[in-house]
């Protein structure tokens, strides 16, 4: 397939060559074939899936007996360096490798077969041989920079259609960024090296080719590309996000300076991500506009802060949703991921989201918050905000479960705070009749920490315990043994201080994404531009080569005739956005602002009834081996789902008992694990 591919490229360019006056129609020809083999397929998926994901319902079918697939998703590898991977991870690991590993043998080996020693390289057979290696690594840099961006579309994600979210699958982004950057460097190293051994640097290292590849344009691509990976190893992004945050968009430099070096030919291979990233980019822009505004805050005695917003009543959203957040008084450019602590069955008109002062930023904003606190005047309490998203899973697939084993440690008991929510409400409502039964381990460093479930504490206390769901068990690692209890934990550090913030300036709420058919059409419309677009610029732009004197349209010409077509193609996509973003926003009612969570307000914290259902205990980490064989005693059911959301050390002591339990055979019940990331 390989050779044949080869063999055809070349047939392709000799044919151009051999029709002169032809090759300005063959060219247009090639740029849309090249369009709808390589480009078109992805972009085709995108746009299927959105309209699958629209179809699909928001509640979760109850399922009798194991799901078949359930078995793949379970821990296979719990290991410090990776993290824990499914068997259906590693096997997409596997395939990738062996597909990369495949397409360079094949290239390498035809390569080796037809080689010719070039005279003016002045290359002895080893250095020639040598080159060709290093030429193929530039071509699995090529394919991993295919693959780089599908894992961290928001709006239209192609790993929503697996059930895999976008905090989950940013880490295949880093795999595969990773991956680029070890391959192009050795490409554009090794090279180097042998023009250097051919006493040829000085005269290709500086040269902006007219035609082929610019090779000064493939060492800007490199530069950049190290550089944005060097910025975002854990050592820096955690520590200097700022830094990381904006070298990142260098990435708007490395894809450009790609395409000069690469040529159009390749850049159609790599395309289908770039197009997708980018309309989705610029979709992510116009939803978070305009800017809303905070309209209260609920200080904890352990610092953290919640920040209640203004929500449409429509915007319905899935428990462990996150949005992205930007406050411009604090930065203007910087977005920061939080998960919803909130239901939208709950509150109709509001959203909560939990931050703790750990970077500069959170610091920033709980500083704020405090300050405004004590200013007067409507005006100076009023704090714009944008927000983005909320992005999440399409249904509740945790309500397929006997019953929900949740593990969480500190700020990680966000996610779960709406999932409780959200089955409390169900269960009042009555709309679904069989709801999994849930225990919840929450790890804290001291007990003040526990002021967190405040949020839920009418669930834990408010419920008779053959009415409640909730099972929950606190462990306070730093602190030496006490008899105090869940109850008066949460009674002893039940103050929380609210600050109310000015509405003068509320015009907007939270109205969340545009229907998944709207960025579809869009999709649609935009790839169909593009294709146009290029076809026009290509017959105006490009001289007819009927004079054979006449010379030959540089190289670069037609890579800025790409790069204008898919610009316009944008700006033409984003006139449309913005005309139903504007129709959305026109319909869209005032806020009405009420209390938060009035539907938990209800419970009272005087029930004592489920009062010894709840366990604290001191001075140690909780022994999950001895948890996990309770468990089904507590809480039964034979098919039990078990959340994560904490310290990574933590996920791996999870994880590597789920996979004792899925690898005996005929274990019953079956523990299927599920990771919330809750920090990117």
């Amino acid at each position: 397939m390989v050779h044949n591919s080869d063999f055809i490229w070349n047939y392709r360019f000799c044919f151009l060559l051999s029709n002169g006056g032809k090759d300005k129609h063959y060219t247009e020809y090639f740029a849309g074939l090249n369009f709808a083999v390589y480009t078109f397929p992805p972009i085709a998926l995108a746009i299927i899936g959105s309209f699958y994901l629209n179809l699909k319902p928001r509640e979760s079918i109850r399922r009798k007996g194991r799901k078949l697939t359930s078995g793949f998703s379970n821990p296979l590898l719990v290991n410090t360096l990776v993290g824990v991977l499914s068997t259906l991870e590693i096997l997409a690991v596997f395939l990738f490798i062996l597909f990369l590993a495949w397409n360079f043998y094949a290239r390498i080996s035809n390569d080796f077969k037809n080689l010719k020693p070039d005279k003016s390289l002045m290359l002895n057979s080893w250095q020639l041989k040598y080159l060709k290696v290093a030429t193929r690594f530039g071509l699995l840099a090529e394919v991993c920079l295919a693959f780089l961006l599908f894992p961290i579309l928001r709006g239209l994600a192609l790993f929503r259609l697996l059930g895999i979210q976008f905090e989950a699958s940013v880490r295949y982004h880093i795999w595969l960024g990773t991956a680029l950057i070890f391959f192009a460097t050795f490409h554009g190293a090794s090279t180097l090296f042998v023009w250097g051994v051919s006493h040829y640097i000085q005269e290709e290292i500086w040269e902006w080719q007219k035609t082929g590849r610019i090779y000064l344009a493939g060492e800007i691509c490199l530069v950049t590309g190290l550089v944005i990976w060097i910025t975002s190893l854990p050592q820096i992004r955690r520590k200097q996000f700022e830094i990381f945050y904006y070298t990142h968009h260098l990435y708007m430099v490395f894809l450009v300076f790609f395409l000069f070096h690469a040529g159009d030919r390749h850049f159609y291979m790599v395309f289908p991500g770039i197009f997708l990233f980018g309309l989705d980019k610029l979709l992510r822009i116009i939803q978070s506009r305009p800017e809303t505004c905070l309209l209260s805050a609920r200080i904890f005695p352990s610092k953290a802060v919640e920040l209640i917003l203004p929500k449409d009543p429509g915007l319905k959203y899935t428990p462990t949703s996150i949005i992205f957040v930007k406050v411009p008084s604090i930065s203007k450019y910087e977005w920061h991921s939080f998960s919803i602590t909130s239901s939208s069955r709950v509150d109709e008109n509001t959203m909560s989201i939990m931050i703790k002062s750990e970077g500069s930023w959170t610091s920033s904003l709980s500083h704020m918050i405090q300050t405004r606190q004590k200013s007067d005047g409507d005006q100076t309490k009023y704090i714009p905000i944008a927000v983005e998203g909320p992005y999440g899973p399409v249904s509740m697939d945790f309500l397929r479960y006997d019953s929900l084993l949740l593990v969480s440690g500190g700020i990680g008991i966000t996610p779960f705070l709406s999932i409780i929510q959200e089955l409390a409400s169900s269960q009042n409502s009555g709309i679904n009749k069989f709801l999994p039964r849930m225990q919840l381990i929450y790890v804290v460093k001291k007990s003040q920490d526990i002021c967190l479930l405040n949020s839920i504490s009418p669930l834990i206390f408010g419920q008779p315990a053959e009415k409640c769901l909730l099972k929950v068990k606190v462990f306070v690692t730093q602190e030496e043994q006490s008899d105090a209890t869940v109850r008066q934990l949460l009674n002893e550090f039940s103050e929380v201080q609210t600050v109310n913030f000015g509405t003068k300036f509320l015009n907007f709420s939270i109205s969340g994404l545009e229907n998944s058919l709207w960025m579809a059409a869009i999709a649609g419309i935009s790839s169909f531009l593009f294709l146009i677009f290029l076809i026009m610029f290509n017959h105006i732009f490009v001289p007819s080569q009927k004079n054979p004197t006449k010379e030959k349209t540089p190289s670069w010409v037609v890579d800025l005739l790409i790069i204008s077509s898919f610009i316009l193609a944008l700006i033409c996509s984003i006139f449309v956005a913005l005309v139903i973003r504007w129709r959305r926003l026109k319909k869209q009612m005032l806020p009405t602002l009420q209390k938060q969570s009035k539907a938990l307000e209800k419970g009272s914290t005087q029930a004592s009834d489920a009062l010894d259902e709840h366990e604290i205990h001191f001075g140690g980490r909780p022994n999950f081996e001895d948890i996990f064989a309770k468990f089904p005693d507590e809480k039964g059911g034979s098919d039990i789902g078990v959340l994560v959301c904490g310290p990574e050390t933590m996920k791996e002591s999870v994880a590597s008992i789920c996979q004792k339990k899925c690898g005996a055979k005929k274990q019953k019940p079956n523990f299927s694990f599920h990771s919330l990331n809750f920090t990117l």
